[in-house]
């Protein structure tokens, strides 16, 4: 079964649970206040190596950010 991740919008705590995909667009109770909680978007990040050796990390497949113009995420101010 896939891994899903969840914010709480009352306290701000971020989880993931583990359901079948016909749940996946369900709410989840929080496990700290209880309250309803909304499905995140998911993010995954994978790691290239060029000519050089130099290992670089892509997240998501491309940017994180629009906003960021860096090849680099770890100059990236978000």
């Amino acid at each position: 079964m896939p891994i899903y991740e969840y914010v709480c919008s009352s306290c701000d705590t971020k989880f993931e649970m583990i359901r079948s995909m016909s749940k996946a667009n369900e709410g989840a109770e929080c496990p700290h206040c209880k309250h309803e909680a909304e499905r995140a978007l998911s993010t995954f990040a994978c790691f290239s190596s060029d000519e050089s050796g130099m290992t670089t990390a892509v997240a998501g497949g491309g940017h994180s950010c629009a906003s960021c113009a860096s090849g680099n995420c770890a100059t990236c101010a978000s």
